[in-house]
């Protein structure tokens, strides 16, 4: 497909005003060409036949070919030049020069579609079952294309059945088809007896390639005439499984109501991984509102989360924590989510797993509790409210000028941050200072549960600074908290 998109870019010559201009400046390619057999390329393109004529009495070589072995008959056909295709085959053009990649007029012929174009060359004896380097055919390129004139022509017509073979990637012009969205194609191709569901070298049957392509109406054809949905590629990957790599949103909505598989094979990615891998948001959503499940393994008993943990990814993290995601699942190496986070220092992540950890335990209890839990917006991402603003400000004087090192982990085990979350929050920013970081993000962790709760903070922050001790420390915070200061007004964000 790249030699013939190179060729097709070689149409547009430039522009100078004048042919002799054109002569003179050679397009990439025309190097090795005579000044007149230039020209006559360049007036082939142009269907310009006075010039031709002109230059055919001067004796040109109406078959002369640049260094990609093209001649002014290949690039007249490509052009829908009729007029000139006609004028070339009536002084007796070649029919039968492939380019340096194997394409003949008569392929050209058949991507571009001109009906009257085939049959001038089918009469001047070219080879209807010339296959370029890729072991195409006149069949495939019009397939490729979506030309169903064409097709009915070589196979109704000319009753060239044999045309039906595979390229040398193994695909037939029904694959190509699919792999390119060509929902005529498709039916003209079923009409005529030429549906296969036979995969490609790489596994790959008509339904993987629509998939990889989003081919949404594609698709819907292909499953109505077999349903092997869950079958598998080389790569152990089904259609479900290849729209999620490629983020065709609407294409996996329309896979998981056809009941397709969701659970992996144990060597896998699951679509959920997948869709993680490659940062499809929406496709995640959609896999979720499926009850995909959400703790899946894959073949390094890596859950989701691990995935998103590692990348760092605040967006996926955030889905899945509100989704409610098994927190304590380890991998191979032993390590859950929150390690893998604090390993490839991901503060950020970090800081919202530890806030799910606590978060959660809390509201399992109250739900045995029978306590009905507040209304809220659940999140767990870095709160940059106007309502909270104050009592952050707050946090943050605490933590960098009045907490002296290690007391905000003294607050952190008052608080029952476990020995894993501390060690997790510590791992980021090593240094002199450091601890006043650290301190600073265990406080707005312990805000998320107290505004979560719809517990006043100001009244929390100085009650547990007395109990650890820190009685200097919390007189100066209450001084600083304003009078106005209500846990009914803030939020999280």
């Amino acid at each position: 497909m790249k030699a013939l998109s190179d060729f097709l870019g070689a149409l547009s010559p430039r522009h100078d005003g004048t042919q002799q201009a054109a002569a003179e400046a050679p397009p990439a390619g025309d190097e090795t060409l005579l000044p007149h057999e230039r020209e006559f390329h360049h007036a082939a393109k142009m269907n310009n036949l006075e010039t031709m004529e002109k230059l055919l009495r001067k004796n040109v070589n109406i078959n002369a070919v640049n260094t990609l072995q093209r001649t002014a008959l290949h690039f007249a056909v490509a052009g829908n030049r009729v007029s000139t295709v006609d004028f070339l085959l009536h002084h007796k053009a070649r029919v039968d020069v492939a380019d340096k990649h194997g394409l003949m007029a008569i392929h050209l012929a058949a991507w571009s579609g001109n009906l009257d174009i085939m049959r001038m060359l089918v009469k001047a004896g070219a080879d209807q079952k010339a296959t370029n380097q890729e072991g195409r055919n006149v069949l495939h390129f019009a397939a490729l294309n979506n030309n169903v004139d064409i097709v009915d022509y070589l196979l109704q017509e000319l009753q060239l059945k044999d045309l039906n073979k595979q390229d040398e990637k193994g695909k037939r012009a029904f694959l190509l088809a699919a792999e390119k969205g060509h929902v005529e194609m498709i039916y003209r191709l079923v009409s005529l007896k030429l549906f296969t569901s036979e995969k490609d070298k790489e596994g790959n049957t008509a339904v993987h390639l629509a998939a990889k392509n989003g081919h949404y109406e594609v698709l819907e054809v292909l499953l109505n005439q077999w349903e092997e949905i869950n079958e598998l590629n080389q790569h152990n990957s089904n259609a479900l499984h290849i729209a999620t790599r490629h983020g065709h949103t609407s294409l996996v909505r329309f896979l998981i109501s056809k009941n397709i598989n969701l659970v992996p094979k144990p060597e896998q990615n699951s679509p959920l991984h997948l869709a993680i891998l490659n940062n499809h948001l929406p496709v995640v959503i959609s896999l979720l509102d499926a009850n995909h499940d959400i703790n899946t393994l894959n073949q390094k008993q890596q859950t989701p989360l691990h995935l998103a943990a590692d990348l760092g990814n605040v967006e996926l993290v955030e889905l899945l924590l509100k989704a409610g995601c098994d927190l304590k699942i380890a991998d191979k190496q032993g390590k859950t989510a929150l390690a893998v986070a604090s390993r490839s220092n991901h503060a950020l992540v970090v800081d919202m797993i530890i806030k799910a950890e606590r978060h959660y335990p809390l509201k399992q209890e109250h739900l045995e509790n029978h306590v009905d839990a507040p209304d809220f917006s659940l999140a767990f991402k870095q709160d940059h409210s106007a309502q909270t603003k104050q009592i952050r400000y707050c946090l943050w004087n605490l933590a960098y000028n009045q907490l002296k090192p290690q007391e905000w982990k003294t607050l952190a085990l008052f608080w029952k941050f476990t020995e894993e979350q501390i060690k997790a929050i510590e791992e980021q920013w090593t240094g002199k200072k450091s601890y006043k970081e650290h301190g600073h993000r265990m406080l707005l962790i312990w805000l998320h549960g107290i505004l979560l709760a719809h517990q006043n903070p100001a009244k929390y922050i100085y009650e547990d600074l007395v109990r650890v001790g820190f009685q200097q420390v919390a007189d100066k915070i209450r001084a600083e908290m304003s009078p106005e200061m209500d846990s009914r007004k803030c939020a999280v964000s």
